[in-house]
């Protein structure tokens, strides 16, 4: 195999495709990314057994072949070269030969034959959505998903592919993330998938916010996700998700609309002196003022105001700042409405008058 490439074309897709190489791997070939150049197309793909990445760079000089090579190191070398560097790579048996200039580095290359692949069974359901929709989405709801979590089920998104759109919830049991979207496909057979943390935090590297279409592709053990150049496959969690709908309160007897930036901004101020291990906050409403108070170890305390249209009755809630600060965050508005009923009732975020994305934080004590 001969590739003769400009450094610029080929390091996005290169960084892309090492993304979802593990360091560290039982089989030293998953830590190599797999090039096969054919007919003036270099097709680069790399795995974990859980995720593949596949993606294609066209019109590229060169004989055709196919080799791996270490992923990490790879990438490393064609990062460090000047910008407008020209990229030659040649396989010979067990090295690959990377020049470009007066630099030159031979790296072990592993047997392609060797190189494994995930294996998807037939797929059962295919819909169309807008990239820039997908991105949003996962956006909108990653960030609530659980990390290392016992409940496995918990460690990434549930995706409903429903008849009226596409759906994605996320919680690590303390809060909870929903947004819908709509979709350029009818769904005949409603279906949904529980897609790994990993999975979801490398197909946003890809998502681009434009209103090309995507292609998602399901069956009961695997997802696809191809656009343009790149095909996106991942292994899906088996296990149940938490019925969320039980957890999500039908109604709330306080909901205060208030503006996003100003209540980020006190939260943010006021999480400076919280606990650095439970960040927790108290929020007491009062007729015409949201205080917002905490205090740590070290016997120090903050206290904010914020106006609101308030004339109920004293209520003091606490909750972990951090969810609260990443829900508003993650919403786009200037105005969010927040859903309080007492100290033992979680509390929702949302867009007033706009139910298409929630999120749910539960209360602390403090």
């Amino acid at each position: 195999m001969k590739v003769k490439i400009e450094r610029e074309r080929l390091l996005k897709p290169l960084s892309h495709v090492s993304g979802v190489v593990e360091k560290r791997q039982t089989l030293p070939i998953l830590s190599n990314v797999f090039l096969k150049q054919q007919q003036g197309k270099l097709t680069l793909i790399g795995t974990d057994l859980e995720t593949e990445v596949m993606t294609r760079i066209d019109d590229v000089e060169g004989n055709d072949g196919e080799c791996t090579v270490t992923a990490r190191k790879f990438y490393d070398i064609c990062r460090m070269l000047p910008e407008d560097a020209m990229v030659n790579v040649v396989n010979e048996g067990d090295r690959t030969i990377i020049t470009s200039g007066r630099s030159r580095f031979s790296l072990q290359s592993l047997p392609a034959a060797d190189f494994p692949r995930l294996e998807a069974e037939k797929w059962e359901e295919t819909v169309e959505i807008k990239q820039g929709r997908l991105k949003e989405i996962l956006e909108k709801t990653a960030f609530s998903m659980a990390q290392q979590d016992v409940r496995y089920y918990l460690n990434g998104c549930l995706m409903e592919v429903r008849s009226n759109g596409l759906r994605v919830v996320a919680t690590d049991g303390h809060r909870l993330a929903k947004c819908d979207v709509p979709m350029e496909t009818k769904v005949k057979n409603p279906r949904s998938a529980i897609i790994p943390r990993k999975a979801i935090i490398e197909l946003q590297r890809f998502l681009e916010d434009s209103d090309e279409l995507a292609v998602l592709d399901i069956n009961p053990n695997h997802i696809r996700i191809s656009a343009g150049v790149w095909v996106f496959i991942a292994k899906l969690i088996d296990g149940r998700f938490p019925d969320y709908e039980k957890v999500i309160p039908p109604s709330l007897s306080t909901h205060l609309e208030v503006d996003r930036n100003e209540l980020y901004e006190v939260l943010a101020r006021t999480s400076i002196l919280t606990n650095e291990k439970f960040r927790g906050i108290r929020l007491m409403l009062k007729p015409g003022v949201m205080m917002v108070m905490a205090n740590n170890p070290e016997q120090e305390e903050a206290v904010d105001e914020l106006p609101i249209e308030f004339d109920g009755q004293t209520v003091e809630i606490g909750f972990n700042v951090g969810y609260l600060m990443e829900a508003l965050r993650a919403l786009s508005s200037e105005k969010v409405d927040l859903g309080l009923q007492d100290p033992n009732s979680s509390c929702t975020i949302n867009i007033p008058q706009d139910q298409s994305t929630l999120y749910l934080v539960m209360p602390m004590r403090i």
